[in-house]
């Protein structure tokens, strides 16, 4: 009988702008996550009712499609699975976004890899 493979943690990104969600994505695989992404703030609540509990970091654009920003699902999922770090990115200052979730981190667009992989580090050793 073989060992069970390990679970790998989650990072959710989600971005509906399709380069930079692949950018992310690359990023994100050069650590040691699993990458879900989605377009939507919609979809993403999809996701984290599915599988929250693995989800150990959200990096969302505060810009999406759909009814629900970035902040919006930032502020859901700080609630409801305060497990998750959150990084919100956005080409916005962060000043005109109001109140951030508590432990949400702001990384203004356009943003440097090292500063997603240092956010990707700190996630996993949360």
């Amino acid at each position: 009988m073989g060992m069970a493979e390990p679970r790998l943690p989650l990072a959710l990104i989600i971005e509906n702008d399709e380069n930079i969600r692949d950018l992310a994505v690359l990023l994100f695989e050069e650590t040691e996550f699993a990458v879900v992404t989605c377009e939507s703030a919609e979809a993403a609540l999809d996701v984290m009712e599915k599988i929250g509990d693995r989800v150990a970091i959200l990096f969302v654009d505060v810009r999406l499609q759909g009814q629900l920003g970035g902040v919006d699902l930032a502020r859901i999922v700080a609630s409801r699975w305060p497990q998750a770090d959150i990084v919100l990115t956005s080409g916005m200052p962060s000043e005109l976004l109001g109140p951030l979730p508590v432990g949400a981190v702001f990384m203004p667009k356009p943003w440097r890899a090292l500063d997603v992989l240092i956010a990707a580090e700190r996630a996993h050793a949360a």
